[in-house]
């Protein structure tokens, strides 16, 4: 009757999505307050209030609730161009930017003008497991590549074993969801040379799909370095979801590197894509509010008191951690080897947890620690608890 495809993929769907839901049961039977939900990556703070006043000035704008340029509006996009330009060595412009229904949006707008069917795009594992379905939606092939567990670097032999004829593209996702990894620009230059040589090996071009909400959320003078300076065929996707709290807004870009070869091919690509995806263009009002506030920043004092908060009572609790450099998320190793069954152990205590399975490094779980510090604090009993089952 339906699509059989996705009758498997909802078999298989979001752990992150699961679990949400699951705490919107505990919290009708329990209370909203005795309920820890640290499943969804969803800022709870208001935006800052360079966005709030941007919105004002432009709510009764002329204009502007019409079509657009399916790449976006101009202005804004040269706003964005010039952004990057500082942040690297690469001569950009609005010709370079789209414009898109946030991150996820632009993710398919790029697969979709870049893949042929059967081509393969390597993730870092651990890796949001939605990657698998963008992928999957342009006939492509999603390669994992498995980490070094005591950092959550990548594994760089691995990687060279898994690039093959096929490959077309690389995502890189930094800081990292779920571990709150940056990946240093040491380790990316290795990463820039496994590349370029695979590329004179099989005469093919691998763009690096650099996936970055997370980067201006960082930590302990820890700096996220510029993907375009270093790779040669870098498309940089972002949303300001999590850099300005505007998950509900639905809005980000797409910006291709000038060294790609025929940029403005891809460019146009893009834009098509965009279009015929469905999207038509970004939300046109918050084109003009982002274009406004690309230089404010959400809380990242809050963020790291409870990264701190959480971290120190985990480790204290027998918890194994890596300590995140950004994000707002923890990746401690589960107290059991089934993660899952962990997870759902910890359901008894009303912690809403995500299992590492689901983003493709079992053994772990997730904690997404965008809530109120009142959530954070009252949920360390319930840590002792679950700690407590298991010694």
């Amino acid at each position: 009757m339906f699509s059989e495809k996705i009758m498997n993929n909802l078999q298989s769907s979001s752990w992150i999505r699961a679990m949400f839901e699951e705490g919107a049961k505990l919290a009708a039977i329990h209370g909203a307050d005795k309920v820890y939900d640290f499943s969804l990556g969803n800022p709870y703070a208001e935006p800052p209030k360079e966005v709030l006043n941007s919105l004002k000035k432009h709510i009764d704008q002329k204009g502007l609730y019409r079509y657009m340029n399916n790449a976006g509006y101009p202005e804004v996009r040269e706003k964005i161009a010039q952004a990057l330009q500082k942040e690297s060595d690469i001569q950009l412009s609005a010709d370079n930017v789209v414009m898109t229904v946030g991150a996820a949006g632009g993710l398919n707008v790029v697969l979709k003008s870049i893949l042929n069917p059967g081509e393969e795009v390597i993730v870092f594992a651990p890796y949001f497991m939605e990657y698998n379905f963008y992928v999957d939606n342009h006939g492509g092939k999603t390669v994992p590549v498995s980490p070094d567990t005591s950092t959550f670097e990548p594994d760089l032999d691995a990687l060279k074993k898994l690039i093959s004829p096929k490959t077309k593209a690389l995502i890189i996702n930094n800081p990292n969801n779920p571990t709150g990894v940056i990946y240093s620009q040491e380790k990316l230059k290795q990463i820039r040379e496994i590349i370029v040589s695979k590329e004179i090996e099989f005469g093919t071009t691998i763009y690096i799909l650099s996936d970055q909400p997370y980067a201006e959320i960082v930590y302990d003078g820890f700096q996220v370095p510029s993907i375009l300076s270093i790779f040669e065929n870098t498309i940089i996707i972002n949303s300001f979801s999590k850099s300005l709290g505007l998950a509900g807004a639905r809005i980000g870009y797409i910006a291709a590197s000038s060294k790609i070869e025929d940029v403005n091919l891809l460019v146009s690509a893009l834009s098509f894509c965009n279009r015929t995806l469905g999207f038509v263009n970004a939300p046109g009002l918050f084109q003009m509010v982002v274009g406004d506030a690309l230089e404010a920043k959400v809380n990242i004092k809050d963020y790291k008191a409870k990264r701190d908060y959480l971290y120190d009572n985990l480790i204290r609790l027998g918890f194994e951690c890596v300590n995140p450099q950004g994000a707002f998320y923890l990746f401690p190793k589960a107290l059991i080897e089934d993660d899952v069954a962990f997870v759902k152990k910890a359901l008894d205590y009303n912690l809403l947890l995500v299992p590492g399975s689901g983003f493709g490094c079992p053994g772990y779980f997730r904690i997404s620690y965008c809530v109120p510090m009142e959530t954070v604090v009252n949920s360390i009993p319930a840590f002792e608890k679950l700690a407590q089952a298991y010694r």
